[in-house]
């Protein structure tokens, strides 16, 4: 059995990037705590893809870059821009985002990158990068999201909301576009109604549509073939001929 990757909106999940910033701050000479929000609802360059998984859920992929506004500290305020890659099972409702997320602040852009855990519309992770100052700028990271809406509600430190965790692992999707099941038989006539017809031991369901050109163009016990469709778990006619 393959080990699945844990994924967790917390100190585990990101201890390799934590481990990393925090050598950054070795040589700094001040620490401080920094607050800020962000909205970011406008949604622009967004390429969708879904598949099902062989047990029956759905997983969407959506790649988008979503802009609004940031507030609070002078790094964290001004114009935000948010480019987002998240992969949900929407059956489930949870999944996982990550991305890059841009302040145009007064003294400069802040720019981070960012994991979280998306959680039935809320998301928890962390986001290390650089503050407008070039100072290092590690924090958490909470909010809502959608695919199609954006972020909401979204924080930077100032006591996010803890996060939930999620599994990901190797999974065979096939393509979320439905299939159409067809069958087709050539023979004799042995059932005909006004709403069905057999031929060669298969049974269709004759639409309103083609009523009238089946009843003029076939009769029982003569030859004909049909073509059928399976139509909401119903095999239904879609063309039929007689045949010599």
């Amino acid at each position: 059995m393959r080990k699945l990757m844990l994924v967790a909106a917390g100190v585990m999940m990101f201890a390799t990037t934590g481990l990393a910033v925090a050598r950054g701050f070795d040589n700094g000479k001040s620490v401080k705590s920094v607050v800020g929000t962000f909205t970011a609802t406008t949604v622009t360059d967004s390429q969708t893809r879904s598949c099902t998984t062989a047990d029956g859920k759905t997983i969407t992929s959506t790649n988008a870059t979503y802009s609004g506004t940031a507030s609070g500290d002078p790094d964290l305020s001004g114009a935000a821009t948010v480019q987002v890659r998240s992969t949900i099972n929407s059956t489930d409702g949870v999944g996982v985002l990550s991305g890059k997320l841009k302040i145009a602040a007064t003294g400069g852009d802040t720019a981070a990158r960012f994991d979280a855990v998306y959680d039935h519309g809320a998301i928890a992770g962390l986001a290390s990068g650089h503050a407008a100052t070039h100072a290092a700028l590690l924090g958490n990271l909470s909010g809502s999201f959608s695919a199609t809406g954006g972020l909401t509600g979204g924080k930077i430190g100032g006591n996010t909301t803890g996060g939930s965790a999620v599994e990901v692992g190797p999974a065979k999707c096939a393509s979320s576009k439905a299939s159409t099941e067809r069958s087709e038989a050539r023979g004799s006539v042995s059932a005909l109604t006004s709403t069905s017809i057999t031929v060669g031991g298969l049974t269709c369901t004759i639409p309103s549509s083609l009523t009238a050109q089946v009843s003029s163009a076939i009769k029982l016990a003569g030859r004909a073939e049909i073509k059928c469709s399976l139509v909401n778990g119903v095999n239904t006619l879609v063309k039929a001929s007689a045949k010599s």
